[in-house]
């Protein structure tokens, strides 16, 4: 399974790791995704999604139903 959110789209970055002597390496920025299984009242049932911490906050505030329709997302296959 991707290590993606399904709402914000956040994904792994590769980037670099800078020493003191200027040699770099690369390393990956991981986003913070929890599994996590929310309430989706349209649907009168649980979905359980991987998601970030950012898309929690944008969950709380907006609501699953009305976050996801504003995402695009299609809860019915989660």
């Amino acid at each position: 399974m991707a290590r993606k959110c399904i709402f914000t789209g956040k994904r792994p970055n590769v980037a670099n790791n800078r020493s003191h002597s200027n040699i770099q390496t690369k390393k990956r920025q991981i986003p913070n995704l929890q599994v996590k299984r929310l309430w989706w009242t349209e649907g009168n049932r649980f979905v359980t999604v991987r998601i970030t911490t950012r898309g929690m906050r944008s969950v709380d505030k907006l609501g699953l139903g009305t976050y996801a329709a504003k995402v695009g997302v299609d809860l019915d296959k989660y």
